[in-house]
This record gives C-alpha cells, sequence and structure tokens, in this order.
C-alpha cells in the first residue's frame, strides 16, 4: 500500500528509476505538493495566469487533463510521470505522452512572442 507523505521527505524524481516498488512511493495532493513547494494559490493562480477561485476548486477536483495536471506540476517545480501499473510485471513510467505536440506550441508561442510568423 502507498503511504501519505506527511514529513516532507522528497519522493524519487519522475525520470529516475530505481528498485523503488511503487507502493514505496508516497501518495500526496496537489495542495500537499504546492505546499511543499511553499506556494500558496495566490502564487500558483499567478503562474498559470488564472484567478486564485480556480486554484482552490482544481486542488479539489478528481478528474482534469494530463495538460492541466502537467502545468500545475511544473508550476510548482516538479515534472510529471505518468506510471502504470500490471499484475505481475513492475511499473513502467509511459514516455513522451505529448511532449511532440507541447514542444511544438512551445516553439510556436516563443516565435509569437518573437514578432516571427
Amino acid at each position: 500500500m502507498a503511504k501519505k507523505l506527511d514529513d516532507g521527505t522528497a519522493a524519487p524524481r519522475a525520470g529516475h528509476r530505481s528498485s523503488i516498488a511503487i507502493e514505496d512511493v508516497p501518495l500526496v495532493s496537489l495542495k500537499d505538493l504546492r505546499k511543499r513547494a511553499r506556494q500558496t494559490q495566490e502564487d500558483l493562480a499567478i503562474a498559470l495566469s488564472v484567478g486564485q477561485d480556480a486554484i482552490s476548486r482544481l486542488e479539489k477536483r478528481s478528474d482534469m487533463l494530463l495538460s492541466t495536471l502537467r502545468q500545475y506540476v511544473e508550476s510548482v517545480g516538479g515534472e510529471l510521470a505518468l506510471v502504470a501499473t500490471f499484475p505481475d510485471q513492475p511499473p513502467v513510467i509511459i514516455d513522451s505522452l505529448g511532449e511532440k505536440k507541447r514542444k511544438a506550441r512551445k516553439r510556436r508561442r516563443n516565435a509569437a512572442d518573437r514578432g516571427e510568423p
């Protein structure tokens, strides 16, 4: 069974592959992540260009887009990794989920910021 994070210890990095079983990784909420990053809802709202009320609602949601979750995690200084578990097999991290589209959008946005077509 996974453990609840209550002592502030850092979880393993998303890209770090080790012999730690998925059951040993602590369970945290979005609110826990934000507090560990020492950010307020207002701080995060500014970083994500939304209102504080949107952050409050987001932290209570049970279902959201992966892109929304990725933005939240990156805004508190983390990196999102999607782990799939199967019976009788070790957990696997799903690689490059939406990365190509996200990188292309970021390049287009940066070009637009520079006034390029």
